[in-house]
């Protein structure tokens, strides 16, 4: 149960919200039983800057793959879909994400996904997906093309101008 009254204005009152790695399953699940999905909606759409790391990572967009539902890799297709795209975190530190994530685009679970390294950022704007990317460690990657032909490539600079003519309704920074 949340612990405040006001949901939705509490988070409307913060410039940030971000949610920490755990199960993706549970945290939606509680998400909806609470209306926090609407809300988190709404706070997205005011220009409240939505982040997160691993499940809180994965929460923002269509699905991804994730461990939630017990020891295997499974895929997770219910995600809130702010970003209408699949969130392929841990893509190269845990070797069963990446076959997973390939498998899941090239059989239509997924319409396309955004996989990285851990610790590789991402920002993207309400006006649509921009190619801007920070890598936060020396040796995060991300990675572009189609499963199953993901290459490497190199970061960009995020720079201070979004990719929609400077007119950013909202950031969103994921790791």
């Amino acid at each position: 149960m949340p612990n405040v009254d006001d949901v939705e204005g509490t988070l409307l009152d913060h410039d940030v919200v971000w949610v920490m790695g755990g199960s993706v399953a549970n945290l939606l699940a509680l998400w909806r039983v609470h209306g926090l999905d609407r809300a988190l909606r709404r706070a997205w759409q005011a220009g409240v800057v939505l982040s997160g790391v691993s499940a809180g990572s994965i929460c923002w967009f269509e699905g991804g793959a994730t461990d939630s539902y017990g020891p295997d890799l499974r895929p997770v297709v219910d995600a809130l879909g702010f970003l209408p795209y699949g969130n392929g975190v841990h893509y190269d530190s845990d070797p069963g994400r990446r076959p997973l994530i390939h498998r899941m685009v090239a059989d239509g679970t997924l319409p396309t996904a955004h996989p990285r390294s851990t610790g590789t950022g991402v920002r993207a704007v309400t006006c649509g997906f921009g190619r801007r990317h920070r890598e936060h460690r020396p040796h995060a990657r991300r990675f572009a093309g189609s499963a199953p032909t993901h290459r490497r490539v190199p970061s960009e600079n995020m720079g201070d101008t979004p990719p929609c003519g400077g007119r950013a309704v909202s950031a969103t920074f994921f790791l």
